[in-house]
């Protein structure tokens, strides 16, 4: 039986904090510790008592929510949930496992949390599994270490793949398929049929268009569009 989730909710509006104690209540692996309309009574919770998944709007009085999260030292799972989408690639820069768009709807939050809830149980995993936060390559006659959050993204090039990071670039004889296998959601996503990115990249989207943080611009497959957006809560 999976661990049941601690959650705490914390919006300004009474309404907001509402809808989602009773999408909570619904999920059998989720429970509200507690509630909050003051962003500050929520930050001296967090820092004593610990919580699994955090869902916090972003625009509030005396604090945001981004700058909420920022000054914990070692944040729960964030999920940000706001009325304006401008916000969504500042969110994922704070870790957010997802950004939800008011007026939420169920089936979406339902997805949110699930996809914290992988996140939490991966990240617990025992010590004894094999290390999942990085990956091993060969290039130029030697296996080579790449952490999984310095990649930038995996470009398909006939039988070698690019593997670009923020310093330098690989190139490995593998296949995209083994590579989609050992890059996943939450971090990252196939946007194409030669392309994998890491959403924390993610720099700007412009119509079919993806700019990560070193300036590659990268065609998004119509395919693939709505389930990116939704991703990036767009």
């Amino acid at each position: 039986m999976s661990k049941v989730l601690r959650c705490i909710v914390i919006d300004d509006e009474p309404l907001g904090r509402e809808v989602i104690e009773s999408f909570i209540e619904k999920i059998p692996f989720l429970t509200l510790s507690n509630s909050f309309g003051d962003p500050l009574e929520a930050l001296g919770y967090l820092q004593n008592v610990e919580i699994d998944i955090v869902l916090t709007d972003i625009q509030m009085p005396k604090i945001n929510g981004l700058e909420l999260i920022q000054s914990l030292q070692n944040p729960p799972a964030v999920i940000f949930i706001t009325a304006h989408r401008d916000f969504a690639l500042d969110g994922f820069d704070t870790g957010a496992k997802d950004y939800l768009v008011k007026p939420v709807r169920f089936d979406r939050f339902l997805k949110a949390v699930n996809r914290a809830k992988d996140y939490i149980e991966n990240t617990k995993k025992p010590k004894t599994e094999a290390l999942t936060d990085r990956i091993f390559i060969k290039t130029e006659g030697k296996l080579v270490k790449i952490l999984l959050k310095d990649i930038l993204y995996v470009e398909a090039q006939g039988d070698y793949l690019k593997i670009a990071t923020e310093k330098t670039s690989y190139t490995t004889l593998s296949t995209m398929k083994s590579m989609d296998e050992a890059l996943k959601l939450p971090d990252f996503f196939r946007v194409q049929r030669s392309f994998i990115i890491n959403l924390s990249a993610v720099q700007a989207v412009n119509g079919n268009m993806v700019e990560l943080n070193n300036g590659k611009v990268i065609s998004l497959a119509i395919s693939k569009k709505e389930e990116l957006f939704s991703i990036l809560g767009l």
